[in-house]
């Protein structure tokens, strides 16, 4: 059946298990949701269970659901790399072929250079580093120089850390499009500059809500661009549209927290419109993968599935709802990053008369290749779509 309405929520990093060729990413044995699991015995998400989540794959000792009200299953990931970039792109229908650029030991001395003389501002840092012991280690030294605290990490990203009263937030914005600018060359391309901007006291850092992300165009249309040319409405709740650099988007709501992305969801879900809403939930990445917090992840888990019945309410007969995710980001593998991982899907209408699954998928892109099916716009060309499954 055609849904009038179509609403992707992406769980980020909320990976289901390791691709097969996770070993070659450092990955082997990953699974973000079975290792949270098992850190946190008493997790609790009967919602998402109903719903056909422990049905996808063993996580813990969950028995599979009788009769699940969601179709389910997996995704693999066909990109190169384990991006959230990657992982969105492929999601819209686009296949990364080439890896972003990572800069391991740092970024060359010419890219600093000219960064440091076109901001008037010195660089500190310049290492991979997680984005809070870079504060520690840091901000002191930021808020009495002034200077940038430059970091990357495993992900094609130059970071930018400044005090907000040290360095106003437009000052930083204004540095990071300098920085998006020096960066499109093909020897320092990354795939994104982010705005770290904290406020506190030494001991006591903390990032604030004001992170702006500068990414690079999609190299080719998306499953958004269709939509969007169609006369469609494509609505973006959270970072997708920094993801996307706007390409598609036709209203963009920036979020601050997972609890203010579900909100600004359940109000988009309240408006009537045509076409489809694109949240992404960043907290699950930023606040606990990376931090390798499983106790912290599991909660905001549970928060989530608490909200499931309120986002369920919301939906009438012509909408689908489907929630997956990017990438995993297991909490407790060895590093601080991404890993290499199948995501899940749970595809639900209040129109269906039960679940289903819907298998193993060979890329994310079959989920873009099923929206372009629903409204009848033109594909990427990858991806198969399930919609014929959907009744």
């Amino acid at each position: 059946m055609a849904f009038r309405r179509i609403t992707v929520i992406v769980l980020d990093s909320v990976g289901i298990g390791e691709l097969p060729d996770a070993a070659s990413y450092g990955d082997k044995g990953a699974h973000t949701l079975g290792h949270i699991a098992a850190a946190a015995p008493d997790l609790q998400l009967p919602n998402l269970r109903k719903l056909g989540l422990a049905n996808i794959a063993p996580i813990g000792d969950w028995p599979e659901e009788s009769a699940p009200t969601a179709y389910y299953g997996k995704m693999a990931e066909i990109s190169a790399g384990k991006d959230t970039m990657t992982g969105h792109w492929e999601l819209m229908g686009l296949k990364v072929s080439k890896p972003f650029r990572t800069f391991p030991n740092g970024f060359p001395d010419a890219l600093i250079a000219a960064f440091e003389a076109e901001t008037g501002r010195p660089v500190i840092g310049n290492k991979p580093a997680s984005g809070t012991e870079i504060l520690d280690e840091l901000g002191e030294e930021q808020m009495r120089s002034g200077a940038w605290i430059v970091y990357t990490s495993a992900d094609s990203v130059f970071q930018i850390a400044a005090h907000e009263d040290v360095i106003p937030l437009e000052e930083l914005y204004n540095g990071c499009r300098i920085a998006r600018r020096l960066t499109l060359k093909d020897e320092f391309s990354v795939g994104r500059v982010i705005a770290r901007p904290y406020i506190g006291k030494p001991g006591a850092f903390e990032r604030t809500p004001n992170r702006h992300d500068y990414a690079l165009k999609p190299p080719q249309p998306t499953v958004l661009n269709a939509l969007k040319q169609g006369g469609f409405e494509v609505a973006a709740v959270g970072k997708i549209n920094d993801i996307f650099s706007g390409e598609g988007i036709t209203r963009a709501i920036p979020t601050k927290s997972n609890a203010h992305g579900i909100e600004a969801t359940l109000e988009q879900l309240g408006r009537s419109f045509e076409g489809l809403l694109f949240t992404n939930l960043v907290d699950f990445d930023s606040l606990y993968g990376h931090r390798r917090d499983p106790a912290g992840y599991a909660r905001a888990l549970e928060a989530f599935d608490r909200a499931v019945p309120r986002l369920l309410e919301r939906l009438g007969p012509d909408d689908l709802l489907v929630i997956t995710a990017d990438h995993g980001n297991d909490p407790v593998h060895a590093g601080t990053d991404h890993t290499r991982e199948y995501v899940p899907v749970l595809a639900y209408s209040p129109s269906f008369a039960a679940g289903g699954s819907l298998g193993v998928r060979d890329t994310y892109a079959d989920l873009a290749a099923t929206i372009a099916d629903n409204f009848k716009v033109k594909g990427t060309g990858i991806g198969s779509s399930f919609l014929s499954v959907l009744h």
